[in-house]
């Protein structure tokens, strides 16, 4: 069965920068680790679960402070569904964990009508299949990490909206294991190449020396533990623009920090 989905035109990302709080401790280490379970029976290192963490808070912060800024417009400190679709709406970097939105009532109308190749009404139970993935039924995992996360950033949301912020979490760090035992598999980043922009006419541009999808192409370590490197190269999939710089960066911070401690 092919699916037409319909979707209303994104805007553009927002320019402003915000930086997730470093002091607010992110989701526990055996939370990441179960998450990781869930999909890939390989070790997963400390620095792993970690860097895993760090880069679901940062994109959760993102997500957050866009939604308090669609709130603040409507004299409004309690955050809701409707701001979370504003949120993402107008910064499309943070467009993540994608499978949860066929799960959550918020995205049904942003979703649009979904069609078999028939043209015809696929029914919502249909539309999510036989039973719930892993990350969305683990969703509730996540609800002590992200009420942590929303008083830091000085929000409080509807139920409804920590629903949605707990499937987005879930969904998001599986997607990330998922693609971070590929990279253990594969030994590398193996699906990305490089595309640069040129004018007819004009002679092509010189290499990037510091591309980070070319750096991390092969990789090094044994094949059977993800390793911190693993994850970061998972992000560069799962991530684009300047958010997945941000969370690269508050990875490199968090594992300054922790030496230094």
């Amino acid at each position: 069965m092919t699916a037409q989905l319909a979707r209303p035109e994104r805007g553009a990302p927002r320019t402003a920068r915000t930086s997730p709080a470093g002091d607010v401790p992110p989701f526990p280490p055996s939370l990441v680790k179960a998450v990781f379970r869930d999909v890939t029976s390989l070790d997963v290192s400390r620095p792993a679960a970690w860097a895993a963490s760090v880069v679901t808070r940062t994109v959760l912060a993102e997500i957050i402070d866009g939604a308090g800024g669609a709130a603040a417009e409507e004299a409004r400190r309690r955050l809701t569904p409707r701001d979370l679709i504003a949120a993402i709406d107008r910064n499309v970097e943070v467009e993540v964990g994608s499978a949860w939105y066929l799960h959550s009532p918020t995205f049904h109308g942003l979703m649009g009508e979904l069609y078999d190749a028939e043209g015809v009404l696929v029914p919502p139970r249909q539309r999510r299949g036989p039973r719930k993935p892993r990350a969305v039924a683990g969703a509730h995992r996540f609800e002590a990490g992200v009420r942590k996360l929303l008083r830091s950033r000085g929000a409080t949301a509807v139920p409804a909206m920590v629903r949605d912020l707990d499937g987005i979490a879930s969904v998001f760090m599986t997607d990330l294991a998922r693609d971070a035992a590929m990279v253990v598999r594969e030994g590398g980043v193996k699906r990305f190449g490089s595309v640069s922009l040129v004018t007819p006419g004009e002679p092509d541009p010189a290499p990037l020396l510091k591309d980070p999808l070319r750096a991390m192409s092969t990789r090094r370590g044994d094949r059977r533990t993800v390793g911190e490197s693993d994850v970061l190269a998972a992000v560069t999939m799962q991530l684009f623009g300047d958010i997945r710089q941000r969370a690269l960066s508050e990875v490199c911070g968090a594992a300054r920090s922790t030496s230094a401690g």
